[in-house]
């Protein structure tokens, strides 16, 4: 039986994460609180759990939302703590570096720096001391970061001639998004025409460490962009040796008409990718105008059963009800949007966690929540089953899902029935 995932009320009034602070002379400066009682310790495996909760586990995680590492460091902390001697930031430590200043957190602080999460992971003030290395060298943690899994967003070399021909994949990544962001000819369909080999079937699944050729046929014709077009001047003959033959002449006049067949071959295949490219986009537009045409332009976004309902009534939400509805599906599944759009929020929301909020055409909003990764920003426009994020169990939740709501307005609290509005747009739930 699927675990049911909700979200539960969230409580402004307790500390979220571990960024408290005091002004010390009024002059708002980030001190760790520190006091007279025996010192906080706990094992490697406790804080694993935390971070599990607080991060999914990812220790190089960094959102954009000013929090930073598995544990969650705002910058202030990171830095009153001591942080600062092993990474400007939590997000660029090892985690042994990163539960090193946590231990120091929760010897000034205690578990309510992790006020969710302590209690979920177990966090006490008399745990066993971790056994770690904080000062481990940084060139092993240098080459653990090149792993597929561990790349990070705008921060991976490229491989450049003037301007980019090879890209690789990093978190968050979409074709659409490379193909605008690299203007690429053809768009997203002609970057996937180029990499289909690598991408493999489904264009909408592109792993980090890929990589993608940015101009269609750039391997297919380098060979041949360098072969001489003049015949180089004829070397003096040694004495003895006879003149070249016209059987000679004829062979090297036979390779040059070959090589000419070849690139012409290659540009007249090179134009047909682009015309079927063209015509696939052509026959998708066509499919998308009948589809509104017939008011069936919304899509599912994941393919799962429904789990807790729409307006179930219990305490643990703040409205006495439910808000939307659940979506039981395994962490890293991907969440697409139900309609083209605009994204107005991409971030941390508090109890939702990780959310997307997408404003249609329509006037309705629909929020996707308790996210493990955001794949769009701020002001991006989207399309209807455009991939938006990946589902997982941030925030107030009791397990991994998909959180979904429509809404009258962007905020909490103008809430529609989502499945009535899936229905209407010709989804079968």
């Amino acid at each position: 039986m699927a675990v049911r995932g909700r979200h539960r009320r969230y409580q402004p009034n307790r500390i979220n994460r571990a960024s408290l602070t005091v002004t010390a002379g009024g002059a708002g400066m980030a001190l760790p609180l520190m006091g007279a009682g025996p010192a906080q310790a706990a094992d490697v495996a406790t804080w694993e759990k935390v971070a599990a909760c607080e991060s999914t586990g990812n220790w190089d995680i960094n959102t954009g939302n000013g929090y930073y590492g598995g544990l969650q460091f705002s910058q202030s902390t990171w830095e009153a703590f001591g942080g600062t001697r092993y990474a400007p930031r939590a997000d660029l430590a090892t985690q042994d570096q990163q539960i090193a200043v946590a231990e120091k957190v929760l010897d000034g602080q205690g578990p309510g720096a992790w006020p969710t999460c302590s209690v979920r992971a177990g966090l006490t003030r008399d745990g066993a001391g971790p056994d770690i290395r904080p000062a481990g060298d940084r060139t092993q943690r240098d080459d653990r970061r090149t792993t597929v899994e561990d790349v990070r967003p705008h921060t991976t070399p490229q491989a450049r001639a003037g301007r980019a021909e090879m890209y690789t994949v990093v978190r968050g990544d979409t074709l659409s998004g490379i193909a605008e962001q690299e203007r690429v000819r053809g768009g997203w369909q002609g970057l996937y025409e180029a990499n289909r080999p690598t991408i493999g079937a489904d264009p909408d699944l592109i792993l980090p460490g890929q990589r993608l050729k940015l101009t269609a046929g750039t391997a297919g014709t380098a060979g041949t962009a360098k072969s001489p077009t003049k015949p180089s001047a004829p070397s003096p003959e040694p004495s003895g040796k006879k003149a070249a033959s016209p059987k000679s002449e004829n062979k090297k006049t036979e390779k040059k008409a070959e090589r000419k067949t070849e690139r012409k071959t290659e540009k007249k295949a090179e134009k047909q990718a682009e015309k079927r490219t063209q015509e696939r986009a052509d026959r998708s537009s066509s499919s998308s105008s009948a589809a509104s045409s017939t008011g069936a332009q919304r899509v599912a976004p994941v393919s799962a059963a429904l789990g807790t309902p729409y307006h179930k009534a219990g305490s643990s939400w703040s409205k006495g009800y439910h808000t939307g509805v659940d979506f039981p599906v395994p962490t890293g599944t991907p969440v697409k949007s139900v309609g083209a759009g605009t994204v107005v929020a991409a971030g941390w929301e508090g109890s939702f966690g990780y959310q997307v909020v997408v404003r249609h055409t329509d006037g309705r909003y629909s929020q996707y929540a308790h996210l493990s990764a955001i794949s769009v920003r701020n002001g991006q426009s989207v399309g209807a089953g455009q991939r938006i994020g990946r589902s997982g169990s941030t925030g107030n939740s009791s397990g991994p899902h998909l959180h979904f709501e429509v809404r009258t307005g962007p905020g909490f609290g103008s809430d529609v029935d989502p499945v009535a509005y899936l229905r209407a747009g010709g989804v079968t739930i």
